[in-house]
């Protein structure tokens, strides 16, 4: 086992047991992660959204296969340690999701993350005890390992059209009771929201910003009891929101006055000098 994967779940999980909170932003390829990593972030996660955006798939449809060699990539841009969204865990059955849990841990990740979101968006929630049951076959894959791995449990109610409080935190309990080490619920509306959820738990809690509607600074997080954020896809939106702007100018009025806005090659080629995968 080399240096970088024994001490890479260490070094996430203190990052989670220190003061105060800490981003923990998102990047879609190897040189998203390598600018991030040279700008001081101290971890990084994986963007299922924006993985599928930059292999130009539909949010939500890029194979397991597909995934764990993104993963891989991203692993081996940087030093950093490094979590992975992977969705549903590649099925519905709690084996299946061990199984996922056990591929990404040899990928060389730190951590990962696993939600209750079906992918059918008819019936987008799993069932309470299916859930929980999920979530106990991920802490078991995790427990199995030789080296340290942060598993995060996450929620989906609110960004499907549940907006239950209650029964997100109670999900959120009962994955922490389980053993997952963050928790996540995603599109929580406010920070009074934020506050009552962090108050109910008893792990770390994630927050995603990057979603409209949601102008919360790190301070008012950290203040409301959050220990983690990131920027889910919100990253990749952006830089491929400049694009397509970029490209409409060129195409409906002929012009290139997008440029003067664009990145100097000096100033990218500076985030690179030196970079090297590990």
């Amino acid at each position: 086992m080399s240096d970088k994967l024994a001490d890479c779940g260490r070094k996430l999980r203190a990052l989670h047991e220190r003061e105060g909170s800490f981003v923990i932003p998102n990047p879609w390829d190897v040189g998203s992660a390598r600018i991030l990593a040279a700008m001081g972030f101290e971890a990084l996660a994986t963007t299922s959204a924006g993985m599928a955006f930059a292999l130009g798939l539909p949010e939500g449809t890029a194979t397991p296969e597909a995934t764990l060699d993104h993963c891989r990539s991203i692993v081996a841009a940087t030093p950093l340690p490094v979590s992975a969204d992977l969705e549903k865990g590649f099925g519905d059955a709690p084996a299946q999701v061990s199984e996922c849990v056990l591929a990404a841990a040899a990928t060389g990740l730190a951590g990962c993350s696993i939600e209750d979101y079906t992918g059918n968006a008819d019936h987008p929630i799993y069932e309470f005890d299916l859930a929980l049951e999920r979530i106990v076959a991920a802490v078991e894959a995790t427990r199995s390992l030789s080296r340290d791995f942060v598993l995060t449990a996450r929620s989906e109610n609110f960004l499907w059209g549940r907006r239950d409080l209650e029964d997100t935190i109670r999900r959120l309990q009962a994955f922490s009771e389980a053993g997952a080490d963050v928790l996540y619920a995603p599109g929580l509306p406010d920070l009074d929201a934020i506050r009552t959820l962090c108050a109910e738990v008893d792990k770390p809690v994630n927050v995603v910003m990057g979603l409209p509607g949601r102008k919360f600074t790190v301070e008012q997080l950290a203040a409301a009891g959050v220990k983690r954020i990131s920027v889910g896809g919100a990253f990749a939106r952006s830089a491929y929101g400049a694009f397509v702007h970029a490209a409409s100018e060129v195409r409906d009025q002929g012009s290139f006055t997008f440029a003067e806005s664009a990145i100097g090659f000096a100033e990218m080629n500076a985030f690179f000098t030196g970079a090297k995968s590990e």
